[in-house]
């Protein structure tokens, strides 16, 4: 078996890693373009966002093709990234509307340690050809997340069709789901804008006795 990507903790034991992963890191190291993010990076939402700690899901498509902004976390980039990708900055505008905090830069590291698991559906993508990876067999990495989620009471923010097309993934339970267009400059004025989506969670956490997310948490620029 391929060797497991250092830092997995208890994600390592998804069927993902036995039986799809070793294919699709023959892909990646065959194919001759440039792959995005870094492969030291590829597993970075799983690594700061353990299952056990997992109180959020915040589900992406694939990263940005864009050498030097994607760090292995879906809408986040790296702290340098200038001006911020334009979904990223339609979060940003939603989050100061809901609830008046602003973010001077775009990663979202410090939402992952607190729970927040920012997970793209590929966690791959060719420089420069967005989605080019899309069928490489990472849903099956995304569908195991979502049922290992799931199991116990979780809030999903599913943003856009691609995302809502994997509600069935989620077991019943008592989650927070919460379903709105996606914040893409061509669709965030079809529902995302106004939608709430961060009081909404904190509200949920409260009502259910845990900690809030603080949204403005490691805006400091971190390696």
């Amino acid at each position: 078996m391929t060797d497991l990507p250092p830092g997995l903790g208890a994600w390592s034991s998804l069927p993902f890693f036995t039986n799809q992963w070793p294919g699709i890191s023959a892909a990646i190291s065959e194919d001759p373009r440039t792959i995005l993010p870094p492969a030291h990076q590829r597993f970075a939402a799983l690594e700061l966002t353990q299952p056990e700690n997992t109180r959020v899901v915040i589900l992406g498509q694939d990263p940005y093709p864009t050498p030097g902004h994607a760090h292995g976390l879906a809408f986040s980039a790296e702290p340098d990234v200038r001006p911020f990708p334009r979904s990223l900055s339609n979060i940003y505008k939603e989050l100061e509307d809901d609830l008046g905090v602003t973010r001077p830069n775009a990663d979202l590291r410090g939402w992952a340690r607190q729970g927040v698991l920012l997970l793209n559906t590929a966690l791959s993508v060719p420089a420069g050809e967005a989605n080019g990876h899309k069928h490489l067999g990472w849903h099956h990495l995304v569908h195991q997340v979502l049922e290992l989620t799931s199991a116990r009471p979780t809030a999903y923010i599913l943003w856009g069709n691609a995302a809502q097309k994997l509600e069935k993934h989620i077991k019943p339970g008592d989650h927070l789901i919460l379903k709105t267009a996606h914040p893409s400059p061509l669709s965030a004025r079809r529902g995302f804008f106004g939608s709430r989506p961060f009081s909404q969670v904190n509200n949920w956490l409260a009502a259910r006795g845990e900690t809030a997310i603080d949204w403005n948490a490691g805006t400091e620029a971190q390696a």
